[in-house]
């Protein structure tokens, strides 16, 4: 049996979850399951680990997708540029029997743990077939951690890009300084903030909307809902609109290819 998870704190839902859950079902996969692990504290990662000997891949969202650097043998190059992991392959070898429970347990050196970030192929697969001539430039709504995956997709398309922000920070531009000419030179606008998600669907992030036009590629990674207040804003004055949905659904098959396939080691 193939044990996979999640890791985070809290994991009150989980977009993960109930995608594999339904793909095991869907496809006749018998021998997975894919469980929560809710974890406060990242460094409890290598008892967790040695506590569920089968497990063979994890996910891993707020608030450690950084913090879990630390514990990994070997980083993807785009993984390790970003500084962000959200995908865990668990390579064990040479179990062995404790001698009281007789349950499986691994050795600090038996374990390879790879680290991937699959949200830099989930955007960019999602994104790049809505690409055209005039997406040279983009404004990157939010400067957290949901951004960094998208910087990394922008840099390696050479697409430049500025960074919207509510607070002053080196480089940044603000929200309360944005102008109409900023959102019109901008054709590629990122919603990377939780702004809209459900239940707070009248929120939106505080751009200047009337700089929109049928040029213009808005695209949310919130994907609940299907269509947030940003989107619809965006869609009113003629431009391409995506959600976040997608993405979500190519990082989740990025991931399991991953935990499938041969280890680097």
């Amino acid at each position: 049996m193939k044990h996979l998870g999640l890791i985070g704190y809290p994991l009150s839902h989980s977009f993960s979850k109930k995608y594999f859950t339904e793909k095991f079902e869907k496809e006749g996969i018998e021998d997975c399951t894919y469980e929560l692990y809710p974890l406060e504290n990242i460094d409890d990662l290598p008892k967790l680990l040695h506590k569920n000997p089968y497990l063979c891949g994890l996910n891993v969202t707020i608030p450690h997708k950084v913090s879990v650097l630390k514990h990994l043998d070997w980083i993807e190059h785009d993984a390790k540029r970003v500084g962000a992991v959200n995908c865990i392959k668990v390579v064990s070898q040479s179990p062995v029997s404790t001698a009281f429970s007789g349950e499986l347990a691994f050795n600090n050196d038996d374990l390879w743990l790879e680290g991937h970030n699959t949200d830099i192929y989930g955007f960019d697969g999602s994104l790049n077939p809505l690409l055209t001539q005039n997406h040279d430039t983009a404004l990157i709504l939010g400067d957290g951690g949901a951004a960094r995956a998208v910087k990394c997709v922008l840099e390696n398309r050479g697409i430049t890009y500025k960074t919207v922000t509510r607070k002053p920070a080196p480089g940044n531009l603000l929200f309360s300084e944005l102008t109409v000419k900023d959102i019109e030179d901008n054709k590629l606008i990122i919603n990377t903030t939780p702004l809209g998600t459900y239940p707070n669907v009248d929120e939106c992030p505080p751009i200047p909307y009337e700089g929109v036009g049928h040029k213009h590629l808005l695209f949310d990674l919130v994907y609940n809902p299907e269509e947030t207040l940003f989107l619809k804003k965006g869609k009113e004055r003629g431009a391409t609109i995506k959600n976040g949905y997608e993405m979500l659904v190519l990082q989740a098959e990025k991931a399991w290819e991953i935990w499938n396939s041969n280890t680097v080691k």
